[in-house]
């Protein structure tokens, strides 16, 4: 969510080289300093060595009353200075849409029978032709979208391509449904886009595991990866397999948790989470570490955090143990 909001100078410059991490990516160190500083309104100069970051990203500026201070930038105002720019591109991305329509609008008819005579599947291979599928898809699309959307690192660039595609459909009057993982309630990218776009069109629930990504346009066409880098995808127009994934999409829809209700990992009653419950259950399945954080969406040092926890409430001091005490607690069967 953070960038440079302003032009850095030489000490900021040497920060990059001993302090270095995405600008998506808040470090766990400047993330407690910057709350304390919107706690207390003010934080020390010394007290933020071990987080330049902070600076770095502009969150921080000198006290005018005091040097040995720093006050911290509202977080609303540095989300809105990085929005700015976003919007700026976005509107001249639709001025340049329009005139593109406008040029193709004679072959539209053309275009139309000769898509009725393609294969009911089609490989997209690489990023450009996937996105000029799905921008043409999203195009077309009347009444309703559906997403699905694992949690994981999206680059700017791919939430950029995300809000171009999403704010005309909003505004034709196109429902979207999307679903991510649980975790990405602690994503303040995921939830600055959710907020958005959320006006009552856009509808965003959670759920404890997803494995793919799915885009269902009208229920008539879906997208969905072919390769784990994503720069394979199948374009699925057989009315058959689209159907049979929205019913897909609408069983996890139905046991999914809206966004805006707040986390679900409650604790249950023998002191495990439901995050915990669903770690334990594919520990049990032979998963490797990976692969539990992959399909849940989390980083590994996440997972291992939980695993730990979970160990920790089961007694057990051995992974061989944990998998046995996680069969004999009985937990797997609530």
């Amino acid at each position: 969510m953070f960038r440079t909001l302003g032009g850095g100078d030489l000490e900021t410059n040497q920060v990059k080289a001993t302090h270095p991490h995405a600008v998506t990516d808040m470090c766990d160190e400047g993330g407690r300093l910057y709350a304390n500083a919107l706690r207390t309104g003010r934080i020390a100069r010394v007290d933020v060595e071990s987080a330049p970051c902070l600076v770095e990203f502009s969150l921080l500026y000198p006290d005018p009353d005091d040097a040995d201070w720093l006050r911290p930038v509202p977080p609303a105002a540095a989300l809105a200075q990085r929005l700015h720019p976003i919007e700026h591109e976005i509107t001249e991305r639709r001025r340049m849409s329009i005139e593109l329509a406008d040029v193709f609008e004679p072959f539209m008819a053309l275009s139309t029978q000769v898509t009725a005579s393609t294969d009911s599947i089609t490989v997209l291979e690489g990023g450009e032709r996937i996105n000029a599928a799905l921008n043409l898809a999203a195009t077309q699309c009347q009444s309703e979208v559906l997403t699905i959307q694992p949690s994981g690192n999206r680059p700017e660039r791919s939430l950029l391509q995300g809000l171009e595609r999403d704010r005309p459909l909003i505004e034709r009057g196109v429902r979207i449904r999307t679903l991510y993982q649980h975790t990405a309630r602690y994503s303040p990218e995921k939830l600055a886009y959710a907020s958005h776009l959320s006006n009552g069109k856009a509808e965003y629930r959670t759920i404890d595991e997803l494995v793919e990504r799915l885009i269902i346009c009208d229920k008539s066409v879906a997208f969905i990866p072919a390769r784990d880098d994503q720069q394979v995808a199948l374009e699925l127009r057989h009315p058959g397999i689209v159907r049979y994934l929205t019913k897909l999409f609408e069983f996890l829809w139905d046991r999914s948790v809206p966004l805006s209700t707040g986390a679900p990992y409650e604790t249950a009653p023998d002191g495990i989470t439901e995050v915990q419950h669903s770690i334990a259950k594919l520990l049990v399945e032979g998963h490797v570490d990976e692969a539990i954080a992959r399909r849940l969406g989390m980083n590994v040092r996440t997972c291992r955090a939980h695993i730990a926890k979970l160990a920790s409430a089961l007694g057990s001091g051995s992974r061989a143990q944990l998998g046995y005490l996680i069969a004999q607690s009985g937990m797997l069967d609530q």
